[in-house]
């Protein structure tokens, strides 16, 4: 189908238009941009540097897509921002590229809600199906796996790790990696238990819960030491699929520490 641009719209001759493009008024689009079927810009719109974004992907008036990252360290280097399909980008959200120090891509996954004034740092990595709620600020090298939410006017610490299926109070300030399933909370968060709403939101069936309760409450446990806890964690829960995720991110590891629940006297 035929491509449909507002004339008050200002197109690069050299940007790539998939099939039934919407670009409206006032909407202002570089050379080295690609855009999927579908896509909807409404108004007012700038899409910038090396960007795709997938079909069906609509994007509301004032947001600011691949425009250069806030990183002194950029020097112009040709790194792009590859956002994927279905996505819901709203009101005066701005996603900015990757750079050289940071493996020269930032990704954002399919079938997103990015609320109003979300911010996506330079080499991010956002998974699936994801929600950022108002003001949700990642920085710089967050890494996002599918089916988390982040609650309004909350800020993820550059270089932190949120695992799949995990959910961050509004207002938290995440400064240490979470877990998978976990829902962490408060100004300098702490962890606070498991996701549990939106474990039962998204199909787990109760054996799945009740092995992650049991799984979470070893982990974090008062007594020895989160190493000696995790090995013991792991024997037990051996065949447990989702319990073995937790057990993963943590062997893995990161750039910041793992979230922990806040100690009494805290």
């Amino acid at each position: 189908m035929a491509v449909t641009i507002h004339p008050t719209a200002i197109v690069d001759s050299a940007a790539q238009l998939g099939s039934d493009v919407f670009i409206g008024p006032f909407c202002t689009i570089g050379p080295n941009v690609k855009l999927g079927d579908r896509t909807r810009l409404i108004s007012h719109v700038v899409v910038d540097g090396h960007t795709t974004i997938g079909e069906d992907t609509v994007v509301y008036p004032f947001a600011c897509l691949g425009l250069r990252p806030q990183d002194l360290k950029f020097k112009g280097e040709p790194s792009t921002l590859e956002i994927g399909k279905r996505n819901q980008i709203r009101e005066y959200v701005t996603m900015h590229p990757g750079t050289e120090g940071g493996g020269m891509a930032t990704r954002v996954g399919d079938n997103g809600l990015f609320m109003i004034n979300v911010h996506i740092a330079h080499d991010c990595k956002v998974g699936n199906n994801v929600i950022f709620s108002n003001n949700a600020t990642l920085g710089g090298h967050v890494i996002i796996e599918d089916f988390v939410l982040i609650g309004g006017l909350s800020a993820v610490h550059q270089f932190t790790r949120i695992g799949a299926y995990a959910i961050i109070g509004g207002m938290s300030g995440v400064e240490k990696d979470v877990i998978p399933f976990g829902l962490v909370k408060g100004e300098r968060a702490h962890l606070a238990g498991l996701n549990l709403i939106g474990l039962e939101r998204r199909g787990f069936n109760r054996d799945d819960i009740r092995a992650l309760r049991s799984a979470y409450r070893m982990l974090f446990a008062p007594e020895g030491t989160l190493g000696e806890r995790l090995e013991e964690t792991a024997t037990q829960f051996r065949s447990q699929a989702q319990v073995e995720r937790i057990v993963q991110f943590i062997r893995t590891g990161g750039d910041r520490a793992i979230c922990q629940p806040k100690l009494e006297d805290e």
